[in-house]
Formats: structure tokens, sequence, C-alpha cells
């Protein structure tokens, strides 16, 4: 009967001869392994992503970056399991703030997911982690509920045109507001960001440049 200890020196003569065929030593695997840059923990490294983001994005997941730094801060980026960003995913769920359009923490989870994936991400392009390694990338996000937005109904859009023209200190300003976004269903982004240039009169048309400067044009109220 063979014993471990044979039994191991057969499995490290076997390794060895196999890194011999390919050309390397043992030597080689340490200064490859030794050439990747040390991995930080989740509080120092959560700071360089920020400084890379834009302030949407920033505001989008910063929140959920202090959840994790809070539950993580002292952890490196490659000691958390698929398992563990569930349970931290069921914790922030949990915990989330209730508020009149709440739905159980659902999207709160789901952000959650997708602010470790753009933490991650940015480890995997600073060969911090290989992408194989990328905990997040192996834990599905939600399924995404129905959306609980709707239109408003004519009879109380024109309520609130009604009352703003009784009530506004400037009726004809804003009641012209409202019309715009009633015609061009634009944001509030795009209307606080229209230029005397962006109106064509002869058409009837306006330039709009909503979310990430995306242009397009749009029929203005006509008076």
């Amino acid at each position: 009967m063979t014993s471990p200890a044979s039994s191991q020196q057969a499995n490290i003569e076997a390794a060895l001869l196999v890194l011999k065929s390919m050309g390397l030593s043992v030597e080689d695997l340490t200064a490859a392994s030794s050439s990747r840059p040390p991995v930080p923990t989740f509080a120092e490294y959560v700071p360089v992503v920020s400084a890379t983001l834009t302030p949407a994005t920033l505001r989008a997941y910063g929140s959920y970056w202090k959840r994790v730094t809070e539950q993580w801060g002292d952890r490196y980026l490659d000691e958390p399991t698929p398992s563990e960003v569930k349970q931290l995913v069921a914790y922030v769920k949990a915990n989330a703030v209730q508020r009149s359009n709440s739905r159980g923490g659902h999207n709160a989870a789901e952000n959650l997911i997708s602010a470790l994936r753009c933490l991650y991400r940015h480890a995997v392009d600073d060969g911090l982690i290989d992408e194989k390694d990328n905990p997040a990338s192996k834990v599905p996000k939600p399924r995404r509920q129905p959306s609980t937005r709707r239109a408003l109904d004519d009879a109380r859009l024109a309520e609130i045109n009604q009352v703003t023209a009784i009530t506004s200190d400037d009726p004809e300003l804003d009641t012209l507001i409202l019309r715009l976004h009633t015609e061009t269903a634009c944001r509030r982004g795009g209307a606080l960001a229209l230029r005397p240039r962006d109106l064509d009169r002869e058409q009837c048309l306006i330039m709009l440049r909503e979310k990430a400067r995306r242009s397009a044009g749009s029929r203005s109220p006509q008076p």
C-alpha cells in the first residue's frame, strides 16, 4: 500500500515534469505571482475607484460602497466569496430605507450588485484580480420588477394646469413650462439646459440635451 508521503512525492515529481515540458521552472511561477500588485482592502480601493467616476455614477453607487466598506472595510478584494456577496445583498435588502415608493429592498439589492460589479471591474482592469475570481459577476441580479410609473390622465393634467395658472407668480411662464414637458416629454434637465440657439422658430422645433449629453430634436409648443 502506497504511503501518503510517497504519493505526495510522486505528485510533486509529476508536476515538475509538466513544468519542464513547458519550459518553466518553480522560480518562473514564483516570479509571475509576485509581479501582480498587492490586492488592497475595500477601504483602500473604494476611494481610488470613486475618484475616476462621474458625479452621477458616484451618486448612484456611493451609498452602497459605504455599506460595503462598513461591512468589509478591512478585508482584501479577493477574500469575499459569491456566497458572502449574497449574504451582504440580503443584509442590505433587509435594512433598506423604507419610503413611500419602496419595494421591499428589491432595488437596493439590485443596486448593490451593480456597485460591486463596477468596483470589481476596475480591479480586473487594474490587474489586481483575474476575471474568473470576480465574485460579484457570479451573483445574478434580482429580476427587475414591473415599473409602477404611469402617465397622468387628462383630467388630472388639466387640473394641474388650471391650478398653476391661478396660483403661480408667473402664470404665463409656468404654464408654458408645463406645456413644454407635456408636448415633448423632456426631463427637468432638458428644460433647464435649453439655450436661445436651441429654438428653431421656423419649424417649431427645439434641441434637447439630456442624459449622457445626448441631443434630440423635439417639436416645441406653439403659442
